[in-house]
Protein backbone atom coordinates (compact mmCIF):
# COMPACT_ATOMS: atom_id res chain seq x y z
CA UNK A 1 0.00 0.00 0.00
CA UNK A 2 1.57 3.32 -1.02
CA UNK A 3 2.09 5.95 1.64
CA UNK A 4 0.83 9.17 0.08
CA UNK A 5 1.57 11.31 3.12
CA UNK A 6 5.21 10.25 3.08
CA UNK A 7 5.66 11.03 -0.64
CA UNK A 8 3.80 14.34 -0.31
CA UNK A 9 5.99 15.33 2.65
CA UNK A 10 9.13 14.36 0.70
CA UNK A 11 8.05 16.68 -2.14
CA UNK A 12 7.36 19.47 0.37
CA UNK A 13 10.81 18.96 1.89
CA UNK A 14 12.39 19.09 -1.58
CA UNK A 15 10.57 22.34 -2.41
CA UNK A 16 11.48 24.03 0.87
CA UNK A 17 15.09 22.83 0.76
CA UNK A 18 15.46 24.44 -2.64
CA UNK A 19 14.31 27.76 -1.18
CA UNK A 20 16.53 27.39 1.89
CA UNK A 21 19.61 26.63 -0.23
CA UNK A 22 19.17 29.95 -2.03
CA UNK A 23 19.41 31.78 1.29
CA UNK A 24 22.64 30.15 2.52
CA UNK A 25 25.74 32.32 2.45
CA UNK A 26 28.43 29.63 2.75
CA UNK A 27 30.97 30.10 -0.09
CA UNK A 28 31.43 26.33 -0.38
CA UNK A 29 27.80 25.86 -1.40
CA UNK A 30 27.33 26.32 -5.14
CA UNK A 31 24.71 28.86 -6.23
CA UNK A 32 23.64 26.49 -9.03
CA UNK A 33 23.03 23.58 -6.64
CA UNK A 34 19.83 21.65 -7.31
CA UNK A 35 17.90 19.29 -5.07
CA UNK A 36 17.35 16.25 -7.28
CA UNK A 37 15.44 13.99 -4.90
CA UNK A 38 14.47 13.68 -1.24
CA UNK A 39 13.95 10.18 0.18
CA UNK A 40 12.03 10.33 3.44
CA UNK A 41 12.05 7.28 5.72
CA UNK A 42 8.77 5.61 6.64
CA UNK A 43 8.74 7.03 10.16
CA UNK A 44 9.83 10.46 8.87
CA UNK A 45 12.84 10.53 11.19
CA UNK A 46 15.49 10.74 8.48
CA UNK A 47 15.69 12.14 4.99
CA UNK A 48 18.34 11.48 2.37
CA UNK A 49 18.69 14.49 0.08
CA UNK A 50 20.36 14.07 -3.32
CA UNK A 51 21.91 17.27 -4.68
CA UNK A 52 23.61 18.01 -7.98
CA UNK A 53 25.44 20.95 -9.49
CA UNK A 54 25.73 22.24 -13.04
CA UNK A 55 29.44 22.83 -12.46
CA UNK A 56 30.37 19.16 -12.07
CA UNK A 57 30.82 16.48 -9.47
CA UNK A 58 33.82 18.12 -7.73
CA UNK A 59 31.79 21.25 -6.99
CA UNK A 60 28.87 19.10 -5.80
CA UNK A 61 31.08 17.20 -3.34
CA UNK A 62 32.42 20.50 -2.00
CA UNK A 63 28.86 21.82 -1.64
CA UNK A 64 27.82 18.70 0.29
CA UNK A 65 30.57 19.43 2.83
CA UNK A 66 29.14 22.92 3.31
CA UNK A 67 25.61 21.54 3.58
CA UNK A 68 26.68 19.07 6.27
CA UNK A 69 28.05 21.96 8.33
CA UNK A 70 24.83 23.93 7.84
CA UNK A 71 22.53 20.96 8.45
CA UNK A 72 21.45 22.22 11.89
CA UNK A 73 20.31 25.56 10.48
CA UNK A 74 18.65 23.87 7.49
CA UNK A 75 16.84 21.41 9.77
CA UNK A 76 15.55 24.22 12.01
CA UNK A 77 14.34 26.25 9.01
CA UNK A 78 12.65 23.20 7.52
CA UNK A 79 10.89 22.49 10.83
CA UNK A 80 9.64 26.07 11.09
CA UNK A 81 8.41 26.25 7.48
CA UNK A 82 6.63 22.88 7.27
CA UNK A 83 5.05 22.77 10.75
CA UNK A 84 6.19 19.21 11.30
CA UNK A 85 5.84 17.25 14.53
CA UNK A 86 9.47 16.15 14.35
CA UNK A 87 12.22 17.44 12.07
CA UNK A 88 13.94 14.66 10.08
CA UNK A 89 17.69 14.14 10.26
CA UNK A 90 19.11 15.32 6.93
CA UNK A 91 21.78 13.39 5.04
CA UNK A 92 23.14 15.09 1.92
CA UNK A 93 24.41 12.95 -0.96
CA UNK A 94 26.29 14.21 -4.04
CA UNK A 95 24.61 13.12 -7.27
CA UNK A 96 25.83 13.64 -10.82
CA UNK A 97 22.47 13.24 -12.56
CA UNK A 98 22.41 16.79 -13.99
CA UNK A 99 25.89 16.36 -15.46
CA UNK A 100 24.91 12.95 -16.86
CA UNK A 101 21.68 14.26 -18.41
CA UNK A 102 23.53 17.19 -20.00
CA UNK A 103 26.01 14.74 -21.56
CA UNK A 104 23.15 12.60 -22.92
CA UNK A 105 21.50 15.71 -24.34
CA UNK A 106 24.75 16.73 -26.07
CA UNK A 107 25.11 13.26 -27.58
CA UNK A 108 21.52 13.26 -28.81
CA UNK A 109 21.93 16.70 -30.36
CA UNK A 110 25.14 15.55 -32.03
CA UNK A 111 23.38 12.47 -33.43
CA UNK A 112 20.44 14.57 -34.57
CA UNK A 113 22.73 17.07 -36.31
CA UNK A 114 24.62 14.20 -37.96
CA UNK A 115 21.43 12.59 -39.27
CA UNK A 116 20.10 15.91 -40.63
CA UNK A 117 23.35 16.61 -42.50
CA UNK A 118 23.31 13.06 -43.90
CA UNK A 119 19.80 13.52 -45.35
CA UNK A 120 20.69 16.61 -47.37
Amino acid sequence: MPNFKNSRMAEDIKRELTAILRELKDPRIDKMLTVVRADLSGDMSSCKVYVSSFEGMERTVESVKGLKNASGFIRRELFARLKMRKSPELTFVADNSIERSAEISRKLNKLNAGSESGEE
